[in-house]
């Protein structure tokens, strides 16, 4: 019953000095970042607040590619970059664990036997040696009563911390799908060129067996020949290059998925590069506000006001309570009433009366880790807003030029044909030819281009707005 008693005045003066305790914390007020009203490069597009736990889709699926959709799934699963980023998640929230048990009380139990002879000659002998056995049982309570916050904070901070390796974690898996996409339309702009090139080897090839079949006759000059088979070796040469970035693209998709190069292939497929239609109405900040990398450097900076609070706290006296009991006997039964001990206390409280400038130092090393998080913060927001502006414009510029690619590599095709047909019924050299077959490859290929760099460009905004586009977006 004493032992109960002695709990219950323990939990009481527990509760009370968690109702009167304070915080050594300043009041936490995010830095203002300036965000604009509304995006520059678009009409209607407006700025909010962080909304970063928002549930994201799988937005690569907007593209309807299956083979994108299968390596996104593998990397998810595969990825030693996103492994590693989740054992940091773990860490950081075991840290907060470890942490938030500083607010309950410490409670050990133990016990020992011993076999002890007293001297009989000893202080209060009888001149006859004893011999017993001491049986003791018992356990301690030990508790610091958080009057300043130190701990409060600091388990703040943990948590801060670990929402930020959330974040982090968020924003590895969101760059990592972001890389695989890109990569992977890189790699179908490459099959596209390829495959183009193989189209032009072919037509040449024709060409070139014209010229030769026509110098045979007389028609044509050794001249024309040459030129026609400079041409056709150049294509030929040009399609040995495309293979090789794409095999080293190939294989920059294979260390994202987590597979080994030499065992990694995805076959040729050529396929239409044409980007979803970005939404170009509603709230893009409310997309922004998902960006994880944001949401860290905002919990970062949390964390690092938090400990603001601990170093000051140390500017003030600790106070510790303590609580001990058990049962000990050296004869008769263990368990009885006689047997039983306990103890409250010691109420003990520690207060620094010099230590050399330390507590100053630790107070002044917080507040400057917070102005550097506030600075970093703030620089991210900037940051995000600048990426965002970029990628509407690149989606924007780039489908115009596009369109005036595509009208220059078809007028440039017409061309190429038409000097054909001159050539073949002598009204020019193959100069002219070779001239207009260069001058097509060269915009067929730049029109590929600027396909794949839409699609790129469209993965860019999907990772500046922080992962999807949003549901019901509306396109032009």
């Amino acid at each position: 019953m004493q032992v109960s008693l002695a709990v219950r005045a323990l939990l009481a003066a527990t509760a009370l000095s968690l109702a009167a305790g304070c915080s050594m914390a300043p009041d936490y007020r995010p830095p203002e970042t300036a965000a604009p009203a509304t995006y520059k490069e678009v009409a209607g597009w407006i700025a909010a607040a962080p909304m970063d736990a928002a549930p994201r889709a799988a937005w690569w699926e907007t593209f309807g590619d299956p083979v994108l959709d299968d390596l996104e799934r593998r990397a998810e699963t595969a990825s030693p970059t996103l492994a590693a980023a989740l054992a940091r998640y773990d860490q950081a929230r075991a840290i907060a664990r470890d942490a938030r048990s500083d607010l309950f009380p410490r409670i050990d139990v133990g016990g020992d036997v011993s076999r002890t002879r007293a001297s009989g000659n000893g202080l209060g002998g009888s001149g006859v040696p004893r011999t017993y056995t001491g049986i003791t049982l018992g356990g301690t309570l030990d508790y610091e009563i958080d009057l300043w916050g130190r701990i409060r904070n600091g388990v703040s901070a943990a948590r801060a911390d670990a929402d930020a390796g959330g974040a982090d974690l968020a924003a590895a898996r969101l760059s990592l799908q972001a890389s695989l996409a890109d990569a992977y339309f890189r790699l179908r702009g490459l099959d596209a060129e390829e495959a183009l090139l193989r189209q032009t080897v072919e037509a040449f090839g024709r060409a070139y067996e014209l010229t030769s079949t026509r110098h045979e006759g007389g028609i044509a000059s050794g001249i024309d020949v040459n030129r026609a088979q400079s041409v056709l070796a150049s294509a030929r040469a040009q399609i040995s290059a495309v293979a090789q970035e794409r095999a080293a693209v190939e294989h920059e998709i294979a260390a994202l998925v987590g597979a080994v190069a030499s065992n990694f292939s995805i076959p040729a497929e050529v396929k239409p590069l044409q980007p979803p239609q970005p939404p170009m109405t509603g709230a893009p900040s409310e997309l922004l506000q998902r960006r994880p990398d944001i949401a860290a450097a905002e919990r970062r900076m949390f964390a690092a006001n938090a400990r603001i609070g601990v170093a000051r706290a140390a500017w003030f006296p600790s106070l510790s309570l303590g609580l001990s009991g058990g049962v000990a006997t050296t004869r008769g039964d263990l368990f009885s009433t006689p047997s039983t001990f306990w103890g409250l206390g010691p109420l003990s409280s520690v207060l620094t009366l010099f230590d050399g400038g330390r507590r100053r130092a630790q107070v002044a090393l917080s507040r400057a880790d917070y102005d550097e998080q506030a600075a970093g913060y703030r620089e991210t927001v900037l940051g995000a807003f600048r990426q965002v502006e970029d990628a509407i414009a690149a989606n924007r510029y780039l489908a115009t030029q596009g369109d005036d690619q595509r009208d220059a590599a078809a007028a440039a095709g017409r061309t190429r044909d038409l000097a054909m047909t001159r050539y073949r019924d002598g009204a020019s050299d193959y100069l002219e030819v070779v001239t207009a077959q260069t001058d097509a490859l060269a915009a067929e290929r730049a029109a590929i281009s600027i396909q794949a760099q839409r699609m790129r460009a469209h993965v860019a905004l999907v990772r500046a707005l922080g992962g999807g586009l949003g549901d019901g977006a509306q396109g032009s």
